[in-house]
């Protein structure tokens, strides 16, 4: 069953939250939106459940348009980054609270959330109330329930956002495989690029309301089809500089050069962006080949086994993000090391050239 957005656009209020939109979402595997706290995300998702109604364009599930469809006609299940369960009713309840609502027979109800409850580890505790839940049970419930109702589509906004860092990694680890072989339509929101690439499946990045890239997870990782894009996905942010393009050389405007090689070589003679994801710019030298940059640092932080830097590089600032830690003296001069067969080359109006 397909979910199909055809030129799906959202305005409220005179502000337009969704801009012309195509997306072709298939079961069987993760799609993921991803981008920054305000990129649009939420508004899509309310859209693609029926919570909003489109401006303009269509929604089809499995060839049917579903656009002016409530979301009980959609049988779509919805799980939020805030944990909505009922407080008067039991786990097994709340779970069952979708199924009930259907009229479905007791008999079928049981099964179904007992299921859902074992998948999820929680028939233990089907007879206590949501407040005498930890977070993570809390919001396992909410999943569960979705996973009971056995929803043509599934929206995950956000869902493990309040949840501290050891329930995040064990549910995002199994947030895959709970709705694999369901047939349904999995989308799942995220402000984190490495989420995405964990959960892998399909990501559409977002940026001011619009979907710049959709694609394989990591094929678009690898090969962002232009800057905007390339900044999406990156945390920290991508570091970018004009350079200027000579024969076989790129010059940066603080001097600084290097060789060229491959698509970038064969580039035309001008002016460009060069981009490169932190984690390729090094504090200490990992090879021969890279270039040597210079710049004051700013700001430092160490984040479990990564050590991060910001720098002063001509009139920008830079992040290098490194395993280990590093001596870094705020306000004081540094070398970093760039890879440079780690950077992508864009053109001015954007586009990834090389």
């Amino acid at each position: 069953m397909a979910l199909e957005l055809r030129q799906i656009t959202s305005r409220i209020g005179g502000i337009t939250h969704v801009k012309p939109t195509n997306l072709v979402l298939q079961p069987g595997a993760f799609n993921v939106l991803l981008g920054a706290t305000g990129a649009g995300k939420t508004s899509l998702i309310k859209v693609m459940a029926g919570l909003a109604r489109a401006t303009s364009g269509q929604i089809l599930m499995n060839g049917q348009d579903v656009t002016k469809d409530s979301p009980q006609k959609r049988n779509i299940s919805l799980v939020h980054q805030f944990f909505v369960n009922y407080p008067h009713m039991t786990v097994f309840d709340n779970i069952a609270s979708p199924l009930r609502v259907a009229g479905m027979a007791k008999s079928e109800i049981q099964g179904r959330v007992e299921a859902a409850a074992d998948v999820l580890r929680l028939r233990p505790m089907l007879k206590r109330r949501p407040h005498e839940l930890s977070g993570g049970q809390q919001q396992r419930t909410a999943l569960a329930r979705a996973i009971a109702k056995e929803s043509t589509a599934v929206f995950l906004d956000e869902p493990l956002a309040n949840l501290d860092y050891k329930l995040r990694e064990e549910l995002r680890d199994q947030l895959p495989d709970l709705f694999a072989g369901r047939g349904a339509v999995v989308v799942y929101a995220t402000s984190e690029p490495e989420e995405a690439l964990m959960l892998g499946g399909y990501t559409a990045l977002m940026d001011d309301g619009a979907v710049t890239q959709f694609g394989a997870t990591a094929e678009i990782y690898r090969h962002p089809q232009n800057l905007t894009s390339a900044r999406v996905f990156s945390q920290p942010p991508i570091n970018a500089a004009e350079v200027t393009k000579q024969g076989r050389r790129a010059r940066l405007a603080n001097g600084v050069q290097w060789e060229l090689s491959g698509k970038a070589a064969d580039l035309r003679d001008g002016a460009y962006t060069v981009a490169i994801r932190p984690h390729h710019v090094s504090p200490v030298r990992m090879g021969g080949d890279q270039v040597e940059l210079h710049g004051k640092v700013s700001v430092t932080e160490l984040s479990g086994s990564e050590s991060s830097a910001h720098f002063t590089l001509g009139d920008g600032s830079w992040v290098s993000l490194a395993p280990g830690v590093h001596p870094y003296k705020v306000g004081t001069d540094h070398a970093f090391y760039m890879d440079p067969s780690k950077c992508f080359y864009f053109a001015p109006d954007g586009a990834l050239v090389a």
